[in-house]
């Protein structure tokens, strides 16, 4: 995972890819990345958009990568970002443009509270057609009750992971927070203090303290006979 995408978000999007491509990022729609000419990891932004309608007509549709980007998804988060196209879409990319897609849906909003475990999902839902909506709601081209797919009906999508699975993994998004993934300490960093206090040396006994200091006034002034 890209060490810019924050804890929570790891999170999420590591159990989005789990249902969308478990091969990685290397997949393309239908799992037919063996067809390829070269590996998708190694095609530049710009391949892999102008390969999309080719993989419509022979695969079914245009997603691909860890993520199932659609070719008009990617050709937004190009503009939106001002990439040039010449990126490899290697993984590092895929989890940036990933997470730039959980932000357009409402993330942030999310993980400060503002936005509802159910009205985020629904936002998810939209995006990634495997995903369910967590309560009854008007869909792409029907109704559709909690735990199908936003675009059931289509013939094409349906949802592959449950409600329940998925309030958890945004329940432990939210509980993970925004902290990046991986923080690396600084050079100067002061070792930490522990905060558990010592235990106090036990005091000498008294009788003891006492014998010493008499013996010390017998020897300093010593008693005349």
């Amino acid at each position: 995972m890209d060490k810019n995408v924050p804890a929570g978000a790891a999170l999420l999007l590591d159990f989005i890819a789990s249902k969308e491509a478990p091969r990685g990022y290397g997949t393309v729609y239908g799992n037919n990345q063996a067809k390829l000419a070269k590996p998708l990891t190694s095609m530049t932004l710009a391949e892999v958009i102008a390969a999309g309608p080719g993989w419509t007509r022979s695969f079914g549709s245009s997603a691909s990568g860890r993520y199932q980007f659609m070719k008009a998804t990617l050709e937004g988060l190009r503009d939106e970002l001002g990439l040039t196209g010449r990126e490899v879409f290697g993984p590092d990319l895929q989890d940036r443009l990933a997470y730039h897609l959980l932000k357009r849906r409402g993330y942030g909003a999310f993980m400060a509270g503002s936005l509802s475990v159910s009205g985020f999902g629904l936002e998810l839902a939209q995006e990634w057609a495997s995903f369910p909506v967590l309560a009854p709601t008007k869909g792409r081209r029907r109704a559709v009750s909690r735990g199908q797919s936003y675009y059931a009906g289509d013939g094409l999508n349906k949802a592959l992971v449950s409600a329940e699975d998925v309030e958890a993994a945004l329940n432990r998004a939210r509980h993970a927070g925004n902290v990046p993934s991986s923080t690396p300490a600084p050079a100067n960093s002061v070792p930490s203090i522990s905060l558990t206090p010592k235990p106090s040396p036990a005091p000498a006994p008294a009788g003891g303290l006492l014998s010493r200091i008499a013996a010390r006034l017998r020897a300093a002034y010593p008693m005349k006979g």
